[in-house]
């Protein structure tokens, strides 16, 4: 099967492996080259950065908006829709986290929306921006348009959270208390006796090995359950557009199932990150 594209006939894997690229810069020696960047470390994606700032002061712009204009006597269709959110975050977060921060609510309402956002871009048809948009009004080859398709990318916001992680630790249990958890946890030995020190190496060893295990990890399936799951759904729209006229149908039906997955998955995300920030903040 062929599929026309900007550049001439494509060849069905030609088609995917286009839609599949990122619009990358990376400097190679003194200059900086587009799209030659196999194997380069400091790859910097165009299009995920641009799509998620852009989507990230939409969601800004627009809670801004509706908070500057609420009213409590005749508040709008809109106002009361972002109340609806609001309300639910807050709730899932009293429910969830047993600290006490003013953060967490407002961290929560931003990974929610704005992830939710970059999920909700998997929907645009497949051809719209990367195609006729990018590739034939403006010359730009690739486009990638939805965020959370780049492993980079939910992987940075995972990270962020790593490091939340680390900072909640350190208010909540002191400045040696991630030693103690990664250390003493979840045998915790007895250092009664120098002799019963000395036998306590290989429990503190074997805590270490587990905790930093489970830690690390955290971020890592953060980040890679988002990714794998929009990444899923984004190659099945690419699957259903080779089918031409066809695949209208299908990109409907698709499209109707994948708004679930589109808002579980930026809910996981900031359900997880509520209960590792939660569990950071945990004396005991």
């Amino acid at each position: 099967m062929a599929a026309e594209g900007g550049h001439g006939p494509q060849t069905s894997g030609d088609y995917i492996t286009h839609h599949l690229q990122n619009l990358q810069v990376c400097k190679v020696g003194d200059e900086w080259v587009w799209n030659e960047c196999a194997g380069n470390m400091m790859t910097i994606n165009v299009d995920s950065m641009f799509w998620s700032a852009f989507l990230g002061l939409i969601f800004c712009f627009t809670f801004w908006r509706v908070a500057r204009a609420s009213s409590v006597g005749k508040p709008t269709k809109w106002q009361a829709f972002v109340e609806i959110i609001v309300e639910f975050v807050d709730a899932s977060v009293k429910e969830t986290f047993q600290g006490k921060s003013n953060l967490i609510a407002p961290l929560g309402l931003t990974i929610f929306v704005w992830v939710f956002l970059m999920n909700l871009m998997d929907l645009v048809p497949v051809d719209w921006i990367p195609v006729v948009v990018a590739d034939w009004m403006l010359g730009i080859p690739y486009m990638k348009i939805v965020p959370t398709t780049d492993v980079n990318v939910t992987f940075g916001m995972s990270i962020a959270v790593f490091v939340l992680i680390l900072v909640y630790t350190h208010l909540a249990k002191g400045p040696f208390a991630l030693v103690k958890d990664l250390m003493l946890h979840p045998i915790e030995p007895s250092f009664k006796s120098t002799g019963a020190i000395i036998a306590s190496v290989p429990i503190m060893a074997f805590n270490l090995i587990l905790e930093v295990v489970a830690l690390v990890a955290k971020p890592i399936s953060l980040s890679l359950r988002l990714f794998g799951n929009m990444f899923a759904g984004e190659l099945i729209f690419i699957l259903i557009a080779l089918l031409g006229l066809w695949q209208l149908p299908l990109h409907f039906g698709w499209a109707v199932f994948h708004v679930l997955i589109v808002t579980l998955q930026a809910f996981i995300f900031m359900m997880l990150t509520i209960v590792y920030l939660s569990l950071a903040s945990e004396k005991h």
